[in-house]
């Protein structure tokens, strides 16, 4: 955990942050994010809209934003299409043609890089992109499979196995469909999204960011890229992450920052001192307690007991198993899986 004596939207220059799980949930908006979104702005921390999203254009992301309460332009949106059409445009001659396995977004963003996008593997491209999309047919995924085997450059999007499905299930994402053309043809893809650099390279360069906050709530694409990225992050607990994920999470995924929501960005974040007795913050102290579990106790603000439990819990590197933390989490209400 780190240390931020004064509200991070005064810390750090530009707030890159995801959308669904953060900002919305599918096109319900986040309680409160619009107003803390609102007031992070105001305090001059500027925003950017980072989204592994490549079926989506950046004017299509930014009309969605502004349904669920937050202003935003084209220009605040970055996609995982403009990181891919960045990677291809930076590896082949301009103008190349390039096939899309993929939705408008990935054509728009070729096209803003100089690029011809074809749909079949005769126009000989130089490239094959591919990205999630609904309407991806059998024959466009052969047609991609034919152009890589024939010695295309294989992008992909982002490698997200499932994406939020309509019910209980999540739906096989871009990743998965990226395994067909890989075992078809032997060749892995390039990957533009999170949490590869790619889109996190994208993300500063069109923003101009000094000191970036990657703010998601995905352990193995936001925070993990920010990771990969050198940059610092903050985990909300609006998505997907429990509070067990995160005391458990391998170090490549551990956040720098937590809080319950983006009302995060508004505050300072204690860092938790070790002695003697413990891991404290605030009002809280962890230590070991018998069979192996990390006791808490204490009171007062439940993150600031959260912050003491992760900073016992990453004390020695590897993570304690489930079982150890459970008892602590119950004692501050927190909820888990």
């Amino acid at each position: 955990m780190k240390a931020c004596d004064r509200p991070l939207s005064e810390a750090y220059d530009v707030a890159l942050l995801d959308l669904d799980g953060v900002v919305y949930i599918g096109r319900r908006p986040v309680p409160g994010a619009a107003e803390s979104l609102g007031k992070a702005r105001a305090a001059g921390q500027r925003l950017a809209f980072v989204t592994n999203n490549a079926s989506r254009t950046p004017s299509a992301v930014a009309a969605l934003l502004s349904d669920v309460g937050v202003p935003a332009s084209p220009e605040d949106v970055v996609t995982s299409a403009q990181a891919a059409a960045r990677l291809i445009a930076e590896r082949v001659p301009a103008g190349s043609a390039v096939l899309v396995v993929g939705g408008i977004g990935l054509r728009q963003a070729l096209y803003a890089e100089g690029l011809r996008p074809v749909s079949v593997a005769s126009e000989r491209p130089a490239a094959i992109v591919q990205g999630f999309s609904p309407g991806i047919s059998y024959d466009l995924i052969s047609e991609g499979a034919q152009a890589v085997a024939g010695g295309a450059l294989f992008v992909g999007s982002n490698a997200d196995l499932t994406i939020p499905g309509g019910g209980a299930r999540p739906n096989p994402g871009n990743g998965a469909l990226l395994r067909v053309i890989t075992s078809a043809t032997g060749v892995e893809p390039l990957v533009a999204g999170k949490p590869e650099r790619p889109l996190h390279q994208e993300s500063v360069r069109r923003t101009g960011a000094r000191r970036p906050l990657v703010v998601g709530d995905r352990l193995d694409t936001d925070i993990e890229g920010a990771h990969n990225g050198g940059a610092d992050s903050l985990l909300v607990f609006t998505g997907v992450t429990d509070h067990l994920q995160v005391l458990t999470a391998p170090p490549h995924r551990r956040p720098s920052f937590l809080a319950p929501d983006l009302t995060g960005l508004l505050a300072a974040h204690p860092e938790p001192v070790r002695d003697g007795e413990g891991h404290h913050c605030g009002g809280w102290t962890a230590r070991a307690a018998g069979g192996g579990a990390i006791g808490l106790t204490g009171s007062g603000d439940p993150y600031d007991g959260l912050r003491a439990l992760a900073s016992a819990a990453w004390e020695t590197g590897d993570a304690p198993p489930a079982d150890a933390l459970t008892g602590a989490l119950d004692t501050l209400g927190l909820a888990y899986h």
